[in-house]
C-alpha cells in the first residue's frame, strides 16, 4: 500500500519546494488575490481543453499563462483599484469556467477534483512533469533572484539600478501562473493560494534574510504535504484540504515565536 502513496508524495513535495520560494514573493508583494484569480481561471483552461480536444492540464497551463499576461496588462489601467479588478475577474472566470465545462456535450469532468485537488490520482508520469516544471521555475527564479528581489523591495530604485522592471514583473507573473497550473492537482483551484501563502507567512516569522525565508518556506511546505497525506491516510479525509489544514497547523505553531519585522 505504501507504493500507492509514493507518486502523490513526490508530486506534493515537488510543488511544495517551489511554492515556498514563490510564496515568499506572493507574501512580500501582497499577490495572494492575483494567485486566486489565476487559479479560478484554470477552469476556463479545462473547458478550452475539452473544446479543442487536448489534454486538460496542458490546456490549463496555457490558459493560466495567457491570463497572467492579460492581468498584467489590465493592472496598468487607473480606473479601478487592483483588488476590485482582480475580485471581478476572479469570480467571473470561476463561474464562466464551471458553466463552460457543464455545457460540454457528452463530457463528464470531475469538478470536485479541480476545485479541491486529486493528489492521490497522480501517477509517475505526472510526477515527471511536475518535477520538470518545478526545476524550470526554480532555475529561472534563481537566475533572476536579484532582479526579483530588487523589484519587490522598491520598483523605482530597481529601475534606477538598471533592472528591467517590466520584463521582471512579467516573469514573476508567468512563473506564478505556471506553478498554479501545475499545482492544481495537489490542493485544487479553491485552495491553491493557501499552499503559497501559509508556508511563506510561517517562514517570515522565523527567517532573518529573504533567502532564509524562501528556504524555510520550502521546508515548511514539504512538512505540510507530508502531514496532510498522513492525515488523509489515517482519517480518510480529502488530501487537498488536509494539506491546507497541516499548513495552517504549522503556521499556528510558529505563532509562539514573535514575528521579525
Amino acid at each position: 500500500m505504501i507504493e500507492l502513496l509514493l507518486p502523490p508524495l513526490f508530486a506534493g513535495l515537488a510543488v511544495a519546494l517551489v511554492a515556498g520560494p514563490m510564496g515568499a514573493f506572493v507574501v512580500w508583494r501582497r499577490m495572494a488575490f492575483f494567485g486566486d484569480t489565476l487559479a479560478h481561471g484554470a477552469l476556463l483552461g479545462a473547458a478550452f481543453g475539452i473544446a479543442v480536444g487536448i489534454s486538460l492540464y496542458p490546456a490549463v497551463v496555457l490558459v493560466c499563462l495567457a491570463m497572467a499576461l492579460v492581468l498584467v496588462a489590465m493592472q496598468q489601467q487607473r480606473h479601478l483599484a487592483n483588488d476590485t479588478l482582480l475580485g471581478m475577474v476572479s469570480h467571473t472566470t470561476l463561474a464562466l469556467g464551471i458553466v463552460a465545462v457543464s455545457l460540454q456535450p457528452g463530457v463528464r469532468v470531475d469538478l470536485f477534483a479541480f476545485l479541491f485537488g486529486d493528489l492521490l490520482a497522480v501517477n509517475w508520469q505526472d510526477v515527471v512533469w511536475l518535477a520538470g516544471g518545478a526545476a524550470l521555475i526554480l532555475s529561472l527564479m534563481m537566475l533572476n533572484w536579484r532582479n526579483l528581489l530588487s523589484l519587490t523591495v522598491d520598483e523605482d530604485m530597481a529601475r534606477v539600478e538598471g533592472v528591467p522592471v517590466v520584463a521582471t514583473r512579467i516573469l514573476l507573473m508567468l512563473l506564478l501562473a505556471l506553478l498554479i497550473a501545475g499545482a492544481i492537482r495537489t490542493v485544487g483551484v479553491l485552495l491553491i493560494t493557501s499552499l503559497l501563502v501559509m508556508p511563506a507567512a510561517s517562514a517570515r516569522r522565523l527567517a532573518k534574510t529573504p533567502e532564509q525565508m524562501a528556504a524555510i518556506a520550502a521546508v515548511l511546505g514539504t512538512i505540510a504535504v507530508v502531514g496532510g497525506l498522513a492525515l488523509s491516510w489515517q482519517v480518510d479525509t480529502p488530501v487537498g484540504p488536509s494539506i491546507v489544514l497541516a499548513a495552517a497547523g504549522v503556521f499556528l505553531a510558529t505563532l509562539v515565536k514573535p514575528a521579525r519585522g
